[in-house]
């Protein structure tokens, strides 16, 4: 799905109906009687359709559902039905156990690691190039075709590019290619396997994995119960909101998520602009007399990294608050009795809002793959939402820009620029966590002095992350299609900008002790 995001596949369908049942389930009152059916009527019938059993099937679809709840996953070697801490759940307050991000461990199809296989395509050239390249002699000729001993090979995908006909192909595990931090090996029983020290929850390993075997847990039954409750509940949308739910433009926005049992919508761009201000102002006073260079704030997934691969350097993260932040307090500013969900593209996020200092800032987080679950559990036709003639919110283009991966530097840029005219602000930017790595390992070195650095876990930016629905270009474009909408150019100019310095101080001490 990382790649055929946009596309409808089997494996988008599946999530799909999870959160459907879930989010049906938790406006109906949440029955937990009714629980155990779900798989059934989720994965109905005596055939199976996607694997070798239906039994299977349903199993992995009780776990999905029990993630889906903010549930851990059953043991596999205890009987006990999926039920199991159902009632528990059944609250409106923020239920997560680590682990986030999960595997379960029947679903995974035991992928190799890593390999390199000689296809039917060898044609038993004269030449056998792949043989005369191979550093370890590890490619001999058996009855005229090339074969390769895996004991001696190491890997390397010389013989790949010398092959004439492409017939040697290197395979590796698609969750463990699209981890960054390399935090995924396997198990005893070849099974993938996520070293938690570190994994930062960017999510793109369960994007990446073709069988659906890795998820993380979700608060779509909390945020409901939480709605169901009466208390006022707002929906704090990301930038990268745009162009993610087809048929759904910017003035249906609000009138759709009220739709849900919102109370209303706060745009997170608004957020994103007094983040810009901050990280502006953090860049012009320590770079470069305090501190050689400074990276920003916004990514959590970017900056947990940060802070466990190079520990040394960790001081340099801008300590602005995330806009995501910003928004849910002054949300909570103007209504103090409020909760704040805010829904976006990221699944780090999940964790960044666990945290003891922002808890009582953000209440709940979701995706916007969870969201449109809620959307089918309401049966809400967007064709029949009603336009709203007041503008989302008053945020500018810059901050709305922070979706796509440069648009954090660029808006931080523009803001320095507008403060100081004259100075000179050098940037460099990565995507994806192993580019964000060898980013920081040059800025140790010494090779970006001055400079400001901007880093995104998701290749794209937010817009790619591992709670999208869109393809990620499309919703590039759709991003910039929804900057030139906005009331005003940089952030500098919000309207907004007088808060900053209450909600900078809105820190409580003993949560700051005990900080996560």
């Amino acid at each position: 799905m990382s790649a055929l995001r946009g596309l409808y596949s089997s494996k988008t369908k599946i999530r799909n109906q999870i959160f459907t049942e879930v989010a049906r389930f938790a406006y109906e009152g949440g029955d937990y009687s009714k629980f155990e059916n779900l798989p059934y009527e989720i994965i109905p019938g005596e055939i199976s359709t996607y694997r070798e059993s239906i039994f299977l099937e349903r199993a992995i679809v009780g776990e999905r559902l029990r993630l889906a709840m903010g549930l851990p996953l059953l043991p596999v070697s205890k009987q006990a039905p999926i039920s199991t801490g159902v009632e528990e759940s059944m609250i409106d307050e923020k239920v997560y156990d680590p682990p986030l991000i999960n595997i379960i461990k029947f679903a995974c199809h035991k992928c190799a690691e890593k390999r390199v296989v000689v296809t039917d395509g060898c044609q038993g050239c004269l030449e056998h190039p792949c043989t005369e390249v191979c550093p370890k002699g590890a490619i001999s000729i058996v009855h005229g075709k090339s074969h390769i001993d895996d004991e001696k090979c190491i890997k390397c995908g010389k013989c790949q590019g010398a092959c004439p006909y492409n017939a040697i192909i290197k395979q590796e595990r698609p969750c463990a290619a699209a981890c960054g931090m390399k935090a995924i090996h396997s198990d005893e029983h070849g099974r993938a396997d996520i070293d938690y020290n570190k994994c930062v929850s960017c999510g793109m390993c369960l994007v990446s994995c073709p069988f659906s075997a890795i998820v993380d847990k979700s608060q779509i039954f909390q945020t409901i119960m939480a709605i169901n409750s009466g208390t006022p509940v707002y929906a704090a949308v990301a930038p990268a909101i745009a162009g993610q739910f087809k048929g759904l433009p910017s003035n249906k926005i609000r009138n759709a998520f009220k739709a849900l049992g919102f109370t209303d919508v706060v745009e997170v761009a608004v957020g994103a602009d007094l983040c810009t201000v901050e990280e502006a102002k953090d860049f012009m006073e320590e770079v470069p007399e305090k501190q050689p260079f400074m990276a920003t704030s916004c990514c959590p997934a970017w900056s947990v990294m940060a802070k466990k691969t190079f520990p040394d350097i960790a001081p340099y993260i801008s300590m602005a608050l995330t806009p995501m932040v910003l928004t849910g307090r002054l949300t909570k500013q103007h209504y103090p009795d409020c909760r704040v969900v805010f829904i976006g593209p990221c699944a780090a996020k999940k964790l960044e809002a666990s945290r003891r200092s922002i808890r009582s800032d953000i209440d709940f987080v979701l995706t916007f793959e969870e969201v449109a679950g809620m959307f089918a559990a309401k049966e809400v036709d967007f064709n029949a939402v009603e336009v709203d003639e007041k503008p989302l919110s008053f945020s500018s283009a810059d901050g709305r820009g922070f979706a796509v991966s440069g648009g954090v530097a660029k808006a931080v840029v523009n803001a320095i620029h507008k403060l100081d005219p004259e100075r000179e602000v050098k940037v460099a930017n990565a995507q994806g966590l192993d580019e964000c790595v060898k980013l920081l390992r040059m800025a140790k070195a010494g090779k970006y002095n001055g400079y400001l650095l901007e880093g995104m876990a998701c290749p794209g930016g937010c817009v790619a992350g591992a709670g999208t629905i869109n393809n990620p270009d499309k919703s590039a474009m759709e991003v910039l299609k929804s900057k030139k909408e906005s009331c005003f150019e940089g952030a500098v100019d919000t309207p907004f900008i007088d808060r900053l310095s209450t909600l900078e101080n809105m820190y409580n001490e003993f949560d700051k002790m005990k900080e996560i």
